[in-house]
């Protein structure tokens, strides 16, 4: 089944922007290949638009890319927020060591050094804040990243 056909007229000042935003400056491909592909389908002042198969053809891209390019033109509040990246929310793999963590391993580093040691060791800490239950499992690579964060030695 095949949605309904939306018109997309573009203002004289929309226009110029997406013409100015494809033809100069520095911009990424994705984005430039963007205001292209609009500015293709515009059907202001009775123009006959391309289909999408032919603007992918003459801009070089997918027919999908032409039709994603439309929605996301038709969803934008505006033409700056069209050809912005959207910045994510969260990152994609959530933090492992939290702030507790952190200073739970800190006190750890601070604290007496255990029986039969000279010092902490990174391992050592990583060991023990697994044996403390601080933390399921952890690197001592990311306890040398937290101990070179905060500027501690371990003497």
């Amino acid at each position: 089944m095949r949605g309904k056909h939306v018109k997309i007229e573009l203002s004289a000042i929309a226009l110029n922007e997406l013409e100015k935003f494809a033809k100069t400056g520095k911009h990424r491909v994705k984005l430039v290949n963007r205001a292209k592909i609009i500015l293709e389908l515009d059907e202001a002042d009775g123009r006959k638009p391309l289909t999408q198969v032919q603007v992918a053809e003459k801009i070089g891209v997918a027919r999908q890319t032409v039709n994603d390019s439309k929605r996301a033109f038709i969803a934008a509040e505006s033409i700056a927020g069209f050809l912005q990246r959207k910045k994510r929310e969260t990152p994609p793999v959530a933090p492992k060591i939290t702030g507790e963590v952190e200073a739970h391993i800190i006190a750890l580093a601070c604290s007496p050094v255990p029986q039969g040691y000279a010092k902490w060791s990174v391992r050592l800490l990583a060991d023990k804040c697994v044996e403390l239950n601080y933390i399921d499992s952890i690197s001592f690579k990311s306890v040398q990243r937290v101990l070179k964060k905060h500027s501690l030695n371990r003497t």
